[in-house]
């Protein structure tokens, strides 16, 4: 659904519309056999282990990190889990902005806490305890608050955001509090620090035109700042979201490292903020 302007500036949306299990597993099914047709066909390679991103970044076949973002494709009881583990599967996310059978994301809202109803299911705690015994990452980004601290509380795995930005800069639901930011970095964690402008500007406005690229730098620079550089990655959302015209697509990446390194982060630190600390949780992670 549109988002609604709320007088006075900001906007509400209401959640989308409940996905059925069988709908999301025949559409997942069909994606993740097209992916394994590119792999077959030597295109690319799906990245089962960190060694398989290390190649990949020596010169090898590109990786591509298989993710579900919203579990609608696995069933509550989880029978699916190691099929699709054994397929590739090495990162999911519970919910996208809607509730499902496993916990309730978070509503689009501008300016919201991501505090917005009850956490994850007990289906949500198991799939959270099956994903750690077999090293699929758990991704909150679009998990609400109470989700997000009942995975905390289980301290399974470093707690990975993929796609956020810091609530203190732009105060959206979708992004991470200070306090959430915290739990991310005792636990080892990381942020990719999301470049959909909604979630990078203060105002919450879709202006690809008038959000310069040094929004991704603040929000990299606040999380670096609040819990460490070694806890800030790339986020991107580069599918569908509205990204700064600076950034583009995919071949902008060069660009935001840039302009970290231009705002004062070394080039050891741009290195790790684009691969090695993501290959760190990736690692810790994985089996």
């Amino acid at each position: 659904p549109p988002p609604v302007p709320r007088p006075g500036g900001g906007y509400d949306c209401p959640f989308p519309a409940a996905v059925e299990h069988a709908d999301a597993a025949a559409f997942a099914t069909a994606h993740a056999g097209r992916l394994l047709a590119l792999e077959r066909a030597g295109e690319l390679r799906v990245a089962r282990t960190v060694a398989d991103l290390d190649d990949a970044a020596a010169g090898g076949p590109l990786a591509a990190v298989l993710h579900l973002e919203g579990a609608e494709a696995i069933d509550p009881g989880l029978e699916a889990l190691d099929l699709w583990h054994a397929a590739g599967l090495r990162s999911l996310g519970p919910v996208w902005s809607r509730p499902n059978a496993f916990g309730h994301g978070v509503p689009f809202a501008h300016p919201s806490s991501p505090g917005t109803g009850p956490g994850l299911t007990d289906a949500g705690v198991a799939l959270v305890r099956r994903c750690a015994e077999l090293g699929i990452v758990i991704d909150l980004s679009h998990l609400n608050a109470a989700g997000v601290e009942d995975v905390a509380r289980l301290d399974l795995a470093p707690l990975v955001a993929s796609h956020s930005g810091a609530h203190a800069i732009s105060p959206s639901s979708r992004n991470l509090t200070d306090e959430q930011l915290d739990r991310v970095g005792a636990s080892g964690g990381l942020v990719g620090i999301v470049f959909a402008v909604p979630f990078l500007r203060a105002d919450g406005e879709d202006d690809a035109d008038g959000t310069p690229l040094s929004a991704i730098v603040d929000h990299a620079r606040h999380v670096a700042e609040r819990i460490g550089v070694e806890h800030v990655g790339l986020g991107s959302d580069f599918d569908g979201a509205t990204v700064p015209v600076e950034v583009g697509g995919v071949d902008g990446l060069p660009r935001v490292l840039a302009a970290l390194e231009d705002a004062g982060f070394t080039s050891a630190e741009v290195d790790a903020v684009a691969w090695g600390n993501w290959r760190r949780v990736l690692g810790a992670t994985w089996r």
